[in-house]
């Protein structure tokens, strides 16, 4: 409510990093931000106080706004200044959280079928979310057509698969304590609505992983595939995929064994890393897989594991599973509580050495999900990778970052103060022209940074390489309503150097000959608009250098300006 009913905001809710990143933190009146400590360690909350009161520092100064979530329990460790700030929220009313969301979701109910016993303990105990999660379990119900016709029906399926699974697959597992048994009801739970020959194919790569030994019988003395999976409980469908029979059992299953083989995590994570290649998954298989991992390595505190499996699936130069590799990190980036693990994890990727194909499923995440939420964060990652790669990698770091700077002028000002503090070397320069260029640009750039930048290029490259976008610059002027703004930031980029003034001068002489072809695919230009505009700059350029009127063009070479 604090952010996103703000009057007068025109700028998304932006979420600050816990930690500050390289570069001055900048904010503009109206702007709105959220920082979530609510993950901080103990270990950890220190530091990110300090950048908590830096970030406060420079919001009040903006007349911005920023709210903080904080850690539970950690409040005997808050700064005397900012203790007066804290504002206690209380408990929703979680029967009117929950008939929201059966609304939002078309499901049909009445308010007396709201008051089971079951139905109450968890509006007064469950968090938020697990009551948003029952409301989907109860619209996944009516919708598989399963689970009778009313909602009393469906909601006692919904319930029982968000309470009582988590007993029911523990008596399961002591009733099969084989470890292909076992083998099989995971890698049935994780390969679910694929056929059942992955879960098959998926449980001996298991037991692989492990280094069990086969148990039991073997060949064709073992009961056939349909038998096993009749013992375990499940199903197969008419197209011979996977089916649990009983709402979420399968989430169940996998919450089960990742809670309860602490041990076996990184075996877990190993065996998905061996799925993926498995011929029986295909493209939707290989996607339910890592999602369903992902969940599990979440919920109990490995997200590291999430990028383990990243870096595994980018080691190949064939970039046969970028996609897949793409899509468990987004997971990471979307998660609740550990965005802010992934996303600067991230930036540690993209400040290192990685593969190619690492590079392009960062600069892919950063374009698709990262921009979305957080677009200076995303420019400071694509920045790096397009600065340290080459080759692919490096051009398709520097389409995404260009695509986001010429749509967001905060971008547009963070990413020129950072390139023309560098070297314009080293693929420095290139994204400085191409940030320069008007025509993909989709804003209008923050003036004093356009004549930074203008000032960069004509004091350190030669006037070959920005003359043609100084022309096409003189070509948007002189079809739309001239910018006297625009047109005073190139000449203050000039200012106080008398080559770069006659170099500039010369460049706008050009530009005004009648020879000069229209570029490919651009309407026509009048001459005498090319001798107005011209004009307009060749004045003001004369009176900088103190020589009055403006001069004709015939006069530029004995002034020394000719090309």
């Amino acid at each position: 409510m604090l952010l996103e009913e703000a009057p007068a905001a025109v700028r998304p809710v932006e979420e600050l990093p816990p930690t500050g990143e390289e570069g001055p933190f900048e904010v503009s009146a109206d702007d709105r931000y959220l920082l979530d400590l609510s993950s901080v360690t103990d270990a950890e909350y220190r530091a990110a106080e300090r950048t908590l009161v830096q970030y406060r520092s420079v919001v009040e100064q903006g007349d911005a706004r920023m709210v903080v979530v904080l850690p539970a329990g950690l409040g005997w460790m808050l700064h005397e200044d900012l203790s007066s700030l804290v504002v206690t929220l209380g408990r929703p009313r979680g029967r009117n959280v929950f008939g929201r969301h059966l609304r939002a979701r078309d499901v049909p109910f009445d308010a007396g079928d709201l008051d089971t016993e079951e139905l109450r303990h968890l509006f007064d105990s469950a968090p938020m979310r697990e009551l948003a999660r029952l409301a989907e379990l109860v619209a996944e119900a009516r919708d598989s057509r399963r689970y009778g016709s009313t909602f009393l029906t469906w909601c006692a399926e919904a319930v029982a698969a968000a309470t009582n699974w988590s007993d029911e697959v523990a008596r399961q597992l002591r009733d099969h304590r084989g470890a292909h048994q076992r083998a099989l009801l995971l890698a049935a739970a994780m390969a679910g609505g694929a056929p059942a020959e992955a879960a098959l194919r998926g449980a001996q790569l298991l037991l692989e992983v492990l280094r069990h030994e086969t148990d039991g019988p073997i060949g064709l003395a073992r009961a056939d595939l349909g038998e096993q999976l009749t013992d375990l409980g499940i199903e197969r469908n008419d197209d011979g995929r996977i089916v649990f029979p009983r709402l979420e059992y399968d989430s169940a299953v996998r919450r089960h064994f990742w809670t309860n083989f602490p041990d076996l995590r990184l075996a877990f994570r190993d065996w998905v890393a061996r799925c993926i290649d498995m011929p029986e998954l295909r493209a939707d298989g290989r996607m339910n897989l890592i999602a369903r991992f992902a969940e599990q390595a979440m919920a109990t505190g490995c997200p590291d594991h999430v990028c383990s499996l990243v870096e595994a699936w980018t080691r190949q130069q064939n970039g046969r599973f970028r996609a897949e590799a793409a899509a468990v990190l987004e997971l990471g980036l979307s998660h609740e509580r550990y965005g802010s693990f992934f996303r600067s994890r991230v930036y540690v990727w993209a400040t290192g050495r990685i593969s190619p194909e690492l590079a392009h499923v960062l600069t892919d995440v950063c374009r698709q999900v990262i921009a979305a939420t957080h677009p200076e964060q995303a420019a400071v990652r694509l920045r790096h990778l397009a600065l340290r790669h080459t080759g692919t990698e490096r051009e398709a770091a520097r389409t995404a970052l260009l695509d986001l700077a010429r749509a967001d002028r905060r971008v547009f000002r963070r990413l020129t103060d950072r390139i023309i503090s560098l070297p314009l070397a080293d693929g420095a320069d290139d994204l400085l022209l191409g940030l320069l260029d008007p025509v993909p640009l989709r804003i209008v750039p923050p003036y004093k940074e356009f004549a930074l930048g203008w000032r960069a290029l004509l004091m350190t490259k030669p006037a070959a390489e920005w003359t043609p976008l100084l022309h096409r610059w003189l070509d948007v002027l002189s079809r739309g309503t001239l910018d006297h703004r625009i047109v005073g930031s190139l000449i203050v980029a000039a200012a106080g150097d008398y080559g770069a003034l006659n170099r500039l001068y010369v460049a706008v002489c050009q530009w005004r000959s009648p020879g000069l072809p229209t570029a490919p695919g651009a309407a026509h230009i009048p001459p005498e608009t090319r001798q107005r505009v011209g004009e307009l700059l060749c004045r003001e350029i004369d009176v900088l250098l103190g020589m009055g009127a403006a001069h004709s063009d015939a006069e530029a070479p004995e002034r020394g300006e000719g090309p």
